[in-house]
């Protein structure tokens, strides 16, 4: 994997809005209604074939538009909500794509996909071990040796799939949004993430405790370059996004700042304003949290993934698999939830100014995807998706 080039500055600094600015808004858009079924892929490599539309709306319809109704507020300013299966469609979008304009959020708008790039990153190693080029039970170290110091342990794919590697996390550029920001148009490489978080040493023995963090998918890239001789980016774009016609789903070209495309902008709240977030290089994410996409692209892979369309089914267990370790919840990058008795999987990301989750039954009776331009995107993970994701599952 070839270094990324630094950067250093960007464009003008974008002045801060008043929260009070946010309630005065007059130009907030609410459209929701049954949603067609979305379009499959019929294998890894065919092009995607459209499924039979749905009309029958979703049972979450009304607690959907109830969450819906206000925006934007002090939590979010725009919401983007998909929700298909068998049990019923519907979609939903609300708020504005800019607080200054009030233009109507975009339905169909682009956004920072945050962590659930994991699971495209889990998918293309899963699909490197049904092709037989890479054993989960080998260690890591035999694929990409010198990374890791001898003062680590052999730590196996599969423990880097399912967060039980034992690493420590790598630098970052700010531990907070308010740390970050000054610091969002430089360059923090992947090579030099993991160099830092080596430097540290091992946090614990591998298969002995789940610690959930981006360190172990930034290997995974590197591991994912490594045997393929091809970049990341490219691998995901052939073996995921091109054969499900996720038309809309891309890295950013290195440290580019900025999101190609229709997109809403994204705030955060900091010292009582509202700051344009939307422009940050999130390269040191890579492999763990720097996809861009769209709604009803996450949608198609949310789909396709749990057919097995993606993954083959031997493979596709992983990531319906959980350790046995005390306190584990995820498998390889998706985790487990029991929502009013109901089992889901499902997957998070939040990103300055942007939340996603993608969450489905196993019997695909009841998918989700949403985006939501939270204002405390890191912080409020949880009660975004109380209020746009439970709902959905709750009978």
């Amino acid at each position: 994997m070839k270094p990324l080039s630094r950067r250093t500055s960007g464009g003008a600094p974008v002045a801060p809005v008043a929260l009070a600015a946010v309630s005065a808004v007059l130009a907030m858009g609410l459209a929701a209604g049954p949603l067609a079924a979305p379009a499959l892929a019929a294998s890894p490599t065919a092009p995607a074939a459209a499924a039979a539309p749905s009309q029958v709306e979703h049972p979450s319809a009304d607690a959907l538009r109830a969450a819906l109704a206000g925006l934007p507020d002090a939590d979010a300013t725009a919401a983007l909500i998909r929700v298909g299966g068998t049990d019923g469609t519907w979609r939903g979008s609300a708020g504005v794509a800019d607080v200054r304009t009030g233009r109507k959020a975009l339905e169909n708008g682009r956004f920072r996909a945050g962590s659930t790039t994991k699971v495209v990153t889990a998918a293309v190693v899963l699909q490197l071990a049904a092709e037989g080029r890479i054993d989960l039970d080998a260690p890591v170290q035999r694929y990409l040796p010198g990374l890791l110091t001898a003062d680590f342990k052999p730590i196996s794919v599969r423990q880097l799939l399912n967060f039980t590697s034992g690493l420590q996390p790598g630098a970052s550029l700010g531990e907070s949004v308010e740390e970050g920001y000054p610091h969002r148009f430089e360059t923090l490489t992947p090579e030099e993430v993991v160099a830092s978080a080596v430097a540290k040493g091992p946090a614990a023995d591998p298969g002995s405790t789940q610690e959930y963090g981006n360190i172990h998918y930034t290997v995974l890239g590197m591991l994912i370059e490594k045997v393929t001789g091809d970049t990341y980016e490219h691998q995901a774009a052939i073996r995921i996004f091109r054969p499900l016609g996720m038309r809309h789903t891309s890295f950013p070209a290195g440290p580019d700042p900025r999101i190609h495309g229709p997109h809403n902008l994204g705030y955060e709240e900091m010292d009582g304003k509202l700051v344009d977030v939307t422009e940050w290089n999130m390269s040191d994410r890579w492999a763990a949290g720097d996809m861009i996409s769209t709604t009803a692209d996450l949608e198609r892979f949310l789909v396709a993934l749990f057919r097995g369309q993606v993954v083959p089914q031997p493979q596709l267990e992983e990531m319906f698999t959980v350790p046995d370790v005390p306190g584990a919840t995820m498998g390889a990058a998706l985790e487990r939830f029991v929502i009013d008795g109901r089992e889901v999987w499902g997957k998070s990301g939040a990103r300055p100014g942007y939340n996603t989750g993608i969450a489905a039954t196993r019997d695909l009776s009841t998918t989700l995807v949403y985006s939501v331009n939270g204002t405390h995107a890191k912080e409020a993970g949880l009660a975004i998706a109380k209020r746009f994701a439970f709902p959905v599952f709750t009978r």
